[in-house]
């Protein structure tokens, strides 16, 4: 964990990291020079935390516009690797890495398996993408600075997955929630949880509620205080950047290494402490491909005070969505977080769901497909659609219609589960 103790003795951290990213990417990018200048900021001009203010922002199109090598500030023969994620105008997002980034990635993600309480005999097995995706790599390097066995599958091969589990005798298995939830059911339907040693799961790379997790440990036979929640972008290193507690009252996140801003997506302003707005980064010892207040898009809050588990860093809530999967229904903005938070706080149904919206003769429809608890009695279906309807109506202000579906009915995914269906346009 990071040798500071005290909000001051970061703060100090985090100023003199500013200062020399600051330095750092006026003197080796010509990008963020003229965007520097075009503010008529200078690096000198920081001499406190709030002067971030003065900086200016970059955004996803930023790094389209500069594909393949984009934000670089650094000689490419100081360049050691890159990766990429999907981007949003056909090109993906490149991001260079030093050696120093690796390392700096491989710290960070350690303090990850800390802090959710492993040691050097647990073997985790990882079952997420590895090639140009940060998240194999970074798994497993964060495994091995750590100091555990790691066991590198990757995604799918769910009779790979299944054999490992028993033969090798995971303790740890760190996927998507879509994919814990697909090998939870495996493992139920194959009848051999009694043969598995798996004690602890991290999921990353999509949101899973309270019920999913429930589902999940009670099919696996562990608590669910023990599944773990992960941060991560491609754009800030890569998975590894935070973690939820055992608390699972937020996400620490790694504030040695970059600063949190939640700003209002519309006015770009700081949003009160505790309310929701748009995460902006800014990195503080990045080399290659350094972020400087970084619009990512996502919806979180800062959550106030200290956690229960005694740790002294801060936390963010987790992922609410991200203000550009906001769609429009009937001229209101809904999040899909939005619905899902209505279906947590309702039993009888299960953690999947499906948001279908369509156009007919003009008007818009939105049907939302839930699954029903596994044990939930049909005859309540009815009933139960419309306890959802008037709960959503009184979320979003809108009407849909609500289909209760049957347990395991809506699609599993090995990866990501698409919660959203727009066919209004086809």
């Amino acid at each position: 964990m990071p040798s500071w103790n005290t909000k001051e003795e970061l703060e100090a951290i985090q100023l003199e990291g500013l200062k020399w990213t600051t330095k750092h990417v006026y003197e080796g990018s010509p990008f963020y020079r003229e965007r520097f200048d075009a503010a008529g900021v200078k690096p000198e001009d920081i001499k406190t935390l709030d002067d971030i203010r003065k900086l200016p922002f970059v955004t996803s199109s930023d790094l389209a516009s500069q594909y393949p090598f984009p934000l670089r500030s650094v000689p490419f023969e100081d360049i050691v690797r890159i990766h990429a994620s999907s981007g949003t105008t056909g090109k993906r997002k490149v991001m260079a890495y030093t050696i120093k980034d690796v390392e700096d990635w491989r710290r960070m993600f350690a303090r990850v398996y800390e802090m959710a309480g492993l040691d050097a005999l647990d073997r985790v097995q990882i079952a997420v993408g590895y090639g140009l995706w940060t998240a194999g790599v970074g798994f497993q390097a964060g495994v091995e600075e750590f100091g555990a066995m790691a066991i590198p599958i990757g995604p799918g091969g769910l009779d790979l997955q299944a054999e490992f589990l028993v033969d090798m005798g995971t303790t740890v298995l760190c996927c998507t929630a879509s994919m814990a939830l697909l090998m939870a059911e495996q493992v139920d339907q194959r009848g051999i949880r009694d043969q598995i040693k798996v004690r602890k799961m991290i999921l990353g790379s999509e949101r899973h509620s309270p019920a999913m997790d429930q589902r999940i440990a009670d099919l696996l036979g562990i608590p669910a205080e023990e599944i773990y929640d992960i941060p991560g972008m491609t754009e800030l290193y890569g998975p590894g950047t935070g973690l939820d507690c055992r608390h699972h009252s937020g996400i620490h996140y790694w504030a040695d290494y970059y600063i949190l801003e939640i700003l209002d997506p519309e006015t770009l302003e700081p949003v009160p402490e505790g309310e929701t707005g748009e995460m902006v980064v800014t990195t503080l010892r990045k080399e290659a491909a350094p972020l400087v207040r970084y619009r990512t898009r996502d919806l979180s809050r800062v959550i106030p005070g200290t956690c229960a588990c005694g740790s002294q860093l801060p936390r963010h809530d987790k992922l609410m969505g991200r203000s550009d999967d906001m769609f429009i229904f009937r001229a209101v903005n809904i999040y899909p977080g939005q619905i899902e938070h209505v279906l947590v706080n309702t039993e009888g149904v299960s953690s999947e769901y499906n948001i279908i919206l369509d156009r007919r003769e003009g008007k818009d429809y939105m049907t939302v497909l839930v699954e029903r608890d596994p044990e939930g009695d049909g005859a309540a279906d009815k009933q139960l659609a419309s306890l959802i309807q008037k709960k959503v109506k009184g979320e979003v202000m809108v009407t849909g219609d609500i289909e209760i579906v049957d347990y395991g009915s809506l699609p599993r995914s090995e990866r990501k589960s698409k919660r959203v269906y727009d066919n209004r346009g086809q």
